[in-house]
């Protein structure tokens, strides 16, 4: 199990609101050159939900073409409300032949939430006709996580399962999750707040949207602990939460991020409806923010 670190990415749109394949070019190489694994077509930062098929079908391609095989490229895919949603996305990114596909836990809406047969049966739905290597997400923005004799079951069953990508808060679920996993699947935990608790845990390391805006500075981290220079590390972590920080403004992270990026002189930063931008103080205060940081532009 090697530790690794994946930047969770945009849509990168043009002022017209099409997809932007010049910038998805550039912005995809940032991580390659970063050392970040990317997944692509999120919910956030990214605004999956407003892809249509075609569009996501290209957007995977564009990405596997520009990472060139630096780091893997896994589609991340948004919450679907059944299997056959997900699948839908399963067979565009075999089709473009990515190296793993996410597979979110259900989102049922509206506060209801799968009984835990429901949710072992979606999984196993999906699993079962897949041939691309499948990463399981827990996510505690769903309002509940995956039971861990579930996802034992699961990995019992599935050799095609590589990963789990865990997002918490409870510390004690990650560990558990850990200890499950070890030396079966990588874990990595949703966010770079606790990238070096997943680390010291015995997990292999951590999700970012950060990396979209700073590749070389997100994956400093890990190489970092893998050459043992701890202090290097802790340094690289401290300028990561401090980046993170930057964003104040409620609502997720996508508007901020997609700001961020106009601030940095980066494309791809139009959203499309319903999103709207962050106004001209918001920008002028990112920017004001990222500049105090002093990330000087090998990290960037």
């Amino acid at each position: 199990m090697t530790p690794s670190a994946y930047c969770c990415t945009i849509t990168p749109f043009d002022e017209a609101g099409r997809l932007d394949e010049d910038a998805w070019r550039l912005l995809v190489d940032r991580l390659g050159v970063g050392g970040l694994g990317a997944f692509v077509g999120t919910s956030s930062p990214g605004e999956g939900f407003a892809l249509s098929l075609a569009e996501t079908e290209r957007l995977y391609g564009v990405a596997k073409e520009a990472m060139a095989g630096r780091q893997p490229v896994r589609a991340m895919g948004v919450e679907p409300h059944d299997a056959d949603e997900t699948w839908e996305l399963i067979k565009l990114a075999e089709s473009v032949g990515l190296d793993a596909m996410q597979l979110y836990s259900l989102d049922l809406s509206h506060g209801n939430q799968p009984m835990m047969s429901e949710l072992e049966r979606f999984f196993r739905t999906n699993l079962d006709r897949m041939t691309i290597p499948a990463v399981l997400s827990t996510h505690w923005l769903l309002g509940y996580m995956i039971p861990l004799d579930v996802m034992a079951r699961l990995l019992d069953d599935y050799p095609n399962i590589v990963g789990v990508n865990c997002s918490t808060q409870d510390i004690g679920y990650l560990t558990r999750v850990i200890e499950l996993c070890h030396g079966r699947v990588d874990v990595h935990v949703g966010g770079p707040q606790h990238a070096v608790t997943c680390l010291a845990l015995g997990g292999q390391g951590f999700l970012c949207t950060e990396g979209i805006l700073a590749p070389k500075l997100c994956g400093s981290l890990v190489r970092h602990y893998v050459a043992g220079d701890h202090q290097a590390m802790f340094d690289a972590y401290h300028r990561i939460l401090r980046l993170s920080c930057v964003n104040v403004w409620p609502g997720g992270s996508l508007r901020f991020t997609k700001a961020a990026l106009r601030a940095l002189g980066l494309p791809g930063w139009h959203l499309r409806p319903p999103y709207l931008p962050l106004d001209d103080d918001a920008l002028v205060e990112i920017k004001k923010g990222l500049d105090e940081l002093g990330i000087p532009e090998t990290e960037l």
